[in-house]
Parts: structure tokens; sequence; C-alpha cells
């Protein structure tokens, strides 16, 4: 498994435009091969301001870059400066690999 993660930190005035930008996408991260899942977390609030992260999940790492390559992703970010900036600094990519998984038994 492969993690791909963004973090935003969003001021509190511009936190409930945020989740709606979120909340009303069209996704078609289904659509791709290794896709496996997407979760937007809101995390603390701090010094005026919510954590955010955008968190997939991949089979493998060549999925996810395979998908930053696609017209797909292409089609997802194309809006992306077309509203206000809502979150403060940049998006901080972080990926992960999976060295161990312990899950319940099926």
């Amino acid at each position: 498994m492969y993690l791909a993660m963004n973090r935003f930190t969003v001021p509190l005035e511009n936190a409930a435009e945020f989740e709606e930008l979120w909340l009303s996408r069209d996704s078609k991260l289904h659509e791709n091969p290794g896709f496996v899942e997407f979760h937007m977390l809101k995390g603390p609030e701090e010094d005026g301001a919510i954590l955010y992260a955008s968190h997939t999940v991949w089979e493998t790492e060549e999925h996810f870059r395979a998908w930053t390559r696609s017209d797909s992703f292409r089609a997802a970010h194309a809006r992306a400066g077309d509203s206000r900036k809502l979150h403060s600094g940049a998006p901080r990519f972080e990926g992960f690999a999976t060295i161990q998984k312990i899950a319940m038994p099926a």
C-alpha cells in the first residue's frame, strides 16, 4: 500500500467554504487502477486555523504516480486556481509506503 497525503492549514473563516469545496467535488478516483480509498480528514483547531488532510490510499506508489500523470488527475485539478485561496501557504505533500499492516481478521 501507498498513502498519499496533502495537509492544509485553513483559517477558521474559510473552513466552511473549504469543506464545501471538497465535499462537492466530482471525484473520479475510483476509476483509476490501484485506487483503494480516499478520506478528507479534519484535525484540530489551533491559533485561528484548522488542519485538514486529504488521505488517499493506493495499491502501490506506481499506481499513485500513474494517476498524477493521468487525464483524470488533470481534470480533478483543472479548477484549483479558479476560486480564492482558502488555505494558508502551500499544501504539504507527504507520501508513505507500507512496511507493516495489521488488520481485523475477515
